[in-house]
């Protein structure tokens, strides 16, 4: 056993630590942007486009006391992953922590899907954080350590009752697993790979108007009898990342309200 001090630990402290996140512009990867700044991180923001979403990310990082920038960038392209990383240690220092929560949903029954439509949504969840993970690492892999975390869905788990979207199930299904691949590649190099699997969660994506009715019934199918709100997603975000998970690595955290067990 190692030495135990008599002060709080503080595990879960991410001061003086630099981390990316894919998405950050809204729902999910934007709370957890600004819960790692909580916790004392300095955070890139990456997004498709620097718009009114990251700049409400950032204000909201400069009032935590923290640095932030942002970067513009398409997950589907290497080059620009490598760029962002590139920048990101260049303007705020070594990266050793990421979130890749940038994705899509849409659904369509299998029949009638278009290819283009399943290529897509295979290009953006699957190769995007494929993407991502690869241009991290390999800043990581130099400095002998870093955390990453992909955000997939407890539909890469189970298949959603009334929801026709086998591509977005097997996208995140695929995250699930591909972690999991690197996570064991990088396991005795200083990198973890963990994965996130939100339960129904209350995004813009989920909250709109014309979704009333599918709302009531994801509601109705969790046991917790509610959607998770975003900020539910920034406990379990900082756990993996912080030296309270230092022994974790290759496991997908389902946050489902208990929607898997029944």
């Amino acid at each position: 056993m190692s030495e135990i001090t008599l002060n709080a630990p503080r595990m879960f402290d991410l001061t003086g630590r630099v981390a990316l996140v894919t998405g950050a512009g809204s729902g999910i990867g934007q709370r957890i942007a600004m819960g790692l700044a909580q916790c004392g991180a300095d955070v890139a923001l990456l997004d498709r486009r620097t718009d009114e979403g990251l700049s409400v990310t950032a204000e909201f990082i400069a009032r935590a006391g923290r640095r932030s920038i942002k970067i513009a960038a398409d997950v589907t392209s290497g080059s620009a992953l490598n760029e962002a990383v590139s920048q990101t240690e260049k303007e705020l220092g070594d990266l050793t922590l990421a979130v890749n929560a940038a994705g899509i949903a849409n659904a369509n029954p299998a029949e009638d899907m278009e290819e283009s439509q399943f290529q897509t949504m295979m290009d953006i969840n699957l190769k995007g954080v494929f993407l991502s993970c690869q241009a991290e690492a390999r800043a990581m892999l130099k400095h002998g350590k870093g955390s990453i975390v992909n955000i997939a869905s407890m539909s890469g788990v189970i298949v959603n009752r009334g929801l026709n979207q086998c591509h977005y199930n097997a996208s995140k299904a695929g995250v699930i697993h591909m972690s999991k691949s690197m996570a064991m590649e990088w396991v005795t190099r200083g990198i973890r790979v963990n994965t996130i699997s939100p339960g129904y969660t209350a995004t813009p994506m989920n909250t709109r108007p014309e979704m009333v009715h599918q709302t009531k019934l994801f509601e109705e199918q969790t046991p917790m009898q509610r959607m998770a709100t975003v900020d539910e997603m920034v406990g379990p975000a900082v756990f993996l990342l912080s030296d309270a998970a230092t022994f974790v690595t290759g496991v997908d955290l389902l946050v489902d309200g208990g929607f898997c067990c029944w």
